[in-house]
Formats: C-alpha cells, structure tokens, sequence
C-alpha cells in the first residue's frame, strides 16, 4: 500500500472517530445550554479561529510540503531547521496574539457582536491559541514524513478528554448564566487540546532523530534561507485562510447587525445563528473528515509527485481524491436530506435546523470539494491563486449576506444563501486555476451515474420514511432508513462500477472481499 494511500486511511479512520465524537460534544452542549448558548459559543469562534490562524502564518501546509521534499532527498538537517524555525515563529506569534485577544475581549463582545455575554467564551478560549500552534508544527513535521498516525491519535485524544469534561463543565458554571456555561464549553476545548499537544510532544521525542534543543538558537540564526522558503508557501497559504478566518470573523457580526435591521432582537438573532451555524452546519460538514483526510494526505503526496516532474501521477492523486469526495459526499448529502427533521429531533431535541438542511445539502457536494483543491494548488505551488480565489468567495457571500439578511421575507435564510454562494463560487475558482496547471480529464459519466445513484436511494428512504410504522422509535427509524440508503448507495455504486476492483483489494481486511463485488 502507498504512503498515500495508507495515510489517507488512517486519517479517514480517526477522523471518523473524531466527528462522531465532536458530534457528541455538540448534543451534550446542545442539550445543556440550548440553541442561545450554541449561539454564544459559535458568535466568539470566529475569533478564535481568526487569532489561530494569524499565529499559524500558514507553516503547517508549508512545513509538510518543505519536510516532504527534504525528506525526499534525504536531507535531514533541513528538517531540523525547519522544525526549528517554524516553532520559533509560532511561539513568538502566540506571545502576541493570545494577550491581544483577552484585551480586546470587551470591545469584540460589547460593540462588534451586539451581545456583550460573548466577553466569557472570548476570554475562556484565549489559552488555546499557544497550545494549538505548537501542536499545528508536530503536526506538519509528521505529515511531511507521511506519517499520520500522531496527528490522528491526537485529535481522536482531544476529542475524548473534552467529552469526559464537557457536560461536568457546562452543567456546573449553567447556574451562574448561559455565557458562563458556553465559557465551560470553551474551557473544556482548552484542556482537550493541551492533551492533545502533550501526547505530540511525547511521541515527537520518542521518535525524532534529532534533538531540537540543542542549538536551538544557532539554527534559528542560520535560518534565514528556511525562514524564506518556508514564507514563499506560508504567507500564501495564510493568506487565503486569513481571507476564510477573516471572512467568519465578521460573518456574526454582519448577521447581527443585517437581522437587527430586518427587526429581528439581538437574543432572537443569537438563537437563529445558533441554528444554522451550531445545529445544520455541524451535520451538513459531517463528510468534512474526509476531505480534511484527504487533502492533508494529498499535500505531500503531490508535492513529491511535482519535485519528480511527474504530471501523470499529480493527475492520478487528485482524481482519485475528487472521486471519493463525491461518493461519499453524495451518501452524506441524501441521507442528510431525507431524514433532515429526524436526525435534528435524535441529536439536539429541536428541529430548528431542519430548513437549513433542505435549502443547503444539495449544494454541500462543491464544499466537500474545496478541500482537496485547495490542497492541489498549495502542493503545485498556486496558493497565491487559491488566495485569490479565496478573497472573491468571501466579498461575494458577505455581501450576498448583508443584502439578503437584511430583508425580512429572507432573513437568516439569507444567511445561509450568502454561506452557500461563497462555497460554490471559490470552488469553481479552485477548479479552474487547476485546469491552467495540469491536464485532468473530466470524466461525466461517472458524475451522471453518481446523482442516478444519488436520486434512487434518496427516494427509497423517502418511500420507506413514509411508510414506516408511527409507533417505531425515532432513533431506530433514523438508523434503520440510514442503513437501507447506505447498502442500496453502496450497491448501485458497485454494480456501476464508480468504484474499480484495483482500489477495493487496497482496502485493509475487506478489500479483497468487497472486489468481487465490483465490475470493473
């Protein structure tokens, strides 16, 4: 099995396991603070995400990509001294930003979101942001040996101690007020990712070979030609998820501001965010761990591929990753349609949720995209492009947002247009930019039997949703009508051939199996 190959699959596992159980954690916080505190919890995120992403500086896709090559050649001083440079920029960084954040708390919660219950989960969540910068460097060291194994026990790790601690958290600061219980939320977030970042470092030591104390100071000197090579992809890269950061820093801010002038009250507007952006987002992103495994998975794949001149198999990596994104995105986006009212009922015991599910899933197949697009275009060299592109999507869904919010006949609706729109356009920018790259056949047989596939199985759980016993309960029946869709999906997939008997015998244990089943 390739190193790609092996290393998207362990990412797929884990991350599997990590959305099921970040799945958990936002029942129980849904369940314990209610679509206000979602609301509260997901209007400071943004900033969290923002400050994260300022700290990063974009190293993580550059030190993957930069120790892959130097990997390659087998050049292991450069490794080093990337590693080295890339945690003196990060740490310097974080001794910057994270006290920025807690001083600027105020303002943000009292002036910018028009909720001034925000200032708590600001301040809660401030000592992340060193933790997760630390960890976002082990992280890209590993994934540029295409090793994927630490980075994937340790976010299945953050999300465990975070579960353990969330409904103790909640539960004990909710008598004090609803901010103070999404602050327990954030709190517990804070101390899954210090496990995190302590089970890296543990498993950095035990397997590097190399010391990174030593002359610590001197690589960081010498490093001046590191220093550059690793910002000519980083700066890039940031800059592009600066614009997404950036983008949803100011989305709540715009929501906000757009509802209050549709007449909708600040409370109110917290609540219907916290639908969208904490109860539907959440599901519809649910195929998001495949294509965060892929594209991590892909960067170093392509880059080495780039550095051999080898187009050919650059093609190869990226159709098999758009293939995949789209058979399993397909499954996800008709069993999340179909049972959209049940599954918000089962998970958060509101349906709330439910309209932004229909209106959004069917366009949810170009987000499960993006990513590995965007991951092709870092490992060619184009996130100056990807940025680009990145920058337009985020003009366009902000103003589609603050002109459509702003009416009363559309209201959060318009919202979640100005969401989709943004998604859509960056990912038609994303493909287009590839195409100038590299030659890629668009294969549209494949995609016309993919929605066949798609509509069939959509109305077989619709038909069985209909005529299912009323007494059945709601739990079993969201289970037993998943399960039909995904054995009816996963046959019509096999007997159309959308997926080859070369890549089933790859997959570990029922490869072999499964390939019997195939036709081509």
């Amino acid at each position: 099995m390739s190193k790609f190959l092996k290393g998207t699959m362990i990412l797929l596992a884990a991350g599997l396991v990590t959305r099921v159980l970040g799945f958990i954690n936002r029942i129980v916080i849904a369940r314990f603070i209610g679509e206000e505190g979602v609301g509260l919890y997901m209007m400071a995120f943004p900033t969290l995400i923002l400050v994260v992403t300022i700290t990063q500086l974009g190293l993580p896709v550059a030190i993957s990509k930069n120790v892959a090559e130097a990997v390659a050649r087998g050049d292991s001083a450069k490794v080093k001294k990337i590693l080295v440079v890339s945690l003196a920029i990060t740490i310097s960084l974080s001794a910057i930003f994270t006290p920025a954040l807690i001083f600027l708390a105020p303002l943000l919660s009292e002036t910018l979101f028009t909720d001034p219950r925000t200032h708590l989960p600001l301040l809660a969540i401030a000592p992340i942001v060193p933790i997760i910068a630390i960890s976002s460097v082990i992280r890209g060291y590993f994934q540029g040996r295409q090793n994927m194994k630490p980075a994937a026990l340790s976010q299945m790790l953050e999300q465990m101690v975070r579960i353990t601690l969330i409904a103790a958290m909640t539960k004990a600061f909710l008598p004090y007020g609803i901010e103070y219980a999404a602050a327990g939320a954030m709190l517990a977030s804070v101390i899954g990712e210090l496990a995190s970042l302590i089970y890296l470092l543990t498993t950095f030591k035990l397997k590097k070979k190399f010391r990174v104390r030593k002359q610590f100071f001197k690589y960081v000197k010498s490093g001046k030609s590191t220093f550059k090579e690793l910002m000519s992809i980083a700066l890039p890269t940031t800059g592009s998820r600066m614009i997404g950061s950036i983008a949803w820093f100011f989305e709540p801010i715009v929501v906000s501001h757009s509802l209050a002038i549709a007449g909708v009250a600040a409370i109110a507007a917290t609540k219907q965010y916290g639908a969208l952006t904490g109860f539907a987002m959440p599901l519809l992103m649910l195929p998001s761990f495949i294509t965060y495994s892929l594209s991590t998975a892909l960067v170093p794949a392509i880059s080495e591929a780039n550095s051999n001149n080898n187009q050919r198999l650059i093609e190869y990596r990226l159709q098999q990753a758009l293939r995949f994104c789209l058979l399993t995105g397909g499954l996800a986006v008709v069993i999340l349609y179909v049972l959209s009212d049940e599954l918000m009922q089962a998970m958060y015991n509101s349906s709330s949720g439910t309209q932004f599910i229909k209106l959004m899933a069917p366009f949810f197949l170009f987000y499960y995209f993006q990513g590995p697009l965007q991951a092709a275009l870092q490992a060619l060299n184009l996130a100056r492009a990807a940025m680009i592109n990145s920058l337009i999507g985020a003009v366009v869904k902000t103003a589609v947002i603050y002109l459509l919010a702003r009416q009363a006949e559309f209201g959060i609706n318009g919202v979640a247009m100005g969401i989709l729109v943004g998604f859509v356009l960056v990912t038609l920018l994303h493909f287009s930019t590839i195409l100038k790259k590299v030659s890629f056949t668009f294969y549209i047989r494949e995609y016309i039997k993919t929605f066949l596939v798609m509509g069939v199985s959509g109305y077989a759980g619709y038909f069985i949703l209909q005529n299912l016993n009323g007494s059945v309960h709601l739990i079993i029946k969201v289970l037993l009508i998943a399960i039909v869709i995904s054995i009816l999906y996963s046959s019509l997939t096999l007997l159309l051939g959308l997926v080859k008997k070369e890549e089933l015998r790859r997959i570990p244990w029922i490869g072999e199996f499964l390939s019997k089943f195939a036709i081509r």
